[in-house]
């Protein structure tokens, strides 16, 4: 293992040789990269970042935590692996077609809300790592070609890219701690936001905040949680478009 000092700032801007886990001589047979990062995906999305060590890696992979150590120098390089990894499961429309690009954004951002809900623990670690992976990057430079066809003048496409996707960001990795809870709790989404309706309700300082916000709850439409969070989603991306739309029209 490298020590500290030694080791890149990525997993990503390590010498290509150790990426492809083709080192010298007496790496364990049966694993490569690949596998090892699949499997702490699978991991990841079973039992939470919280409980991920590399020690419960090596025995999901019947080998020692040593010779998992033959692929990744540390902990944090293999979650960063997963991390790009998922990113690789994201539907990336082509911006060289002649599809509108609000309809290539809403794709995107659908995109992305799924895959923060599909997996919560990606959220923590796409604020702690550069994202510099290739699936990442995938992402990211379709992401930047789609918002320069909006017509918004290059000073302000990083600033569109920011109000879209960090709205995203929030609202995926929210929906997916909820589902979390709600996964915890043993219940359905319905019956758990039911259940916590009813508590709040029963406590008079958020009695009354809810009782205020009775006729937007109502208004809000949607008979089950899903619509609901569906229908929000929606909204506030299109209020995100027009925005988009008012400035280039300002501009």
């Amino acid at each position: 293992m490298a020590k500290a000092a030694e080791r890149p700032a990525s997993v990503w801007l390590e010498d290509k040789s150790r990426r492809s886990g083709k080192g010298g001589g007496g790496q364990p047979t049966g694993l490569d990269r690949g596998r090892i990062t699949e499997v702490t995906v699978r991991l990841l999305d079973a039992e939470g970042l919280a409980k991920f060590s590399m020690r419960r890696l090596a025995a999901e992979l019947k080998v020692t935590a040593m010779s998992v150590y033959w692929y990744v120098d540390t902990k944090d390089d293999l979650l960063e692996l997963a991390l790009d990894a998922v990113y690789g499961e994201v539907r990336l429309p082509d911006p060289d077609t002649d599809e509108d690009w609000r309809d290539q954004l809403r794709t995107l951002a659908g995109e992305y809300r799924a895959l923060l809900v599909r997996h919560p623990w990606l959220s923590p670690l796409a604020g702690t790592y550069l994202n510099i992976g290739p699936n990442s990057l995938a992402f990211s430079r379709v992401v930047q070609r789609v918002i320069r066809k909006t017509g918004l003048p290059a000073e302000g496409v990083t600033g569109a890219i920011s109000a879209v996707f960090q709205f995203v960001y929030g609202y995926g990795t929210i929906e997916g701690l909820f589902f979390t809870r709600v996964h915890s709790a043993g219940m359905t989404p319905d019956a758990y936001f039911e259940h916590a309706m009813t508590t709040v309700q029963e406590v008079p300082a958020t009695a009354g905040i809810i009782e205020e916000a009775k006729d937007i709850m109502e208004a809000r439409g949607g008979d089950t949680v899903e619509e609901m969070l569906e229908r929000d989603f929606v909204f506030a991306l299109d209020l995100l478009v027009a925005g988009i739309e008012a400035m280039v029209e300002r501009t």
